[in-house]
């Protein structure tokens, strides 16, 4: 990969489907880090987080859906209300993140 920045946003922002699967990780957290050992990964439906930065710090919510083109994960529990009473799941940066309880990986 190439050390300019301007080549490194471009190869991010064209990256296909599958390799955009690496960039949707999120650390873990310390009892689970032990037990996988691993630092980080990624996040799927189902598993269970923890809010690290921003308005929602500190809320707990199982993933809804992990949107891949946005690179963003949507949150059960993190949602926004809209001016006609809707609420929305609010997105959220997968580094924001913190992975508390997994669903069963491979």
């Amino acid at each position: 990969m190439s050390i300019q920045t301007r080549k490194q946003r471009k190869a991010r922002y064209a990256a296909s489907l599958h390799q955009r699967q690496k960039f949707v990780r999120a650390p873990l957290s310390k009892t689970l880090a032990k037990s996988l050992n691993a630092k980080r990964l990624m996040v799927k439906k189902g598993d269970t987080v923890k809010v690290m930065v921003g308005d929602n710090k500190g809320k707990t919510g199982v993933v809804d859906s992990v949107n891949l083109k946005l690179e963003k994960v949507y949150v059960n529990g993190v949602e926004r209300v809209k001016k006609d009473g809707n609420k929305v799941l609010i997105p959220i940066n997968p580094s924001n993140v913190r992975i508390t309880k997994t669903e069963e990986r491979k």
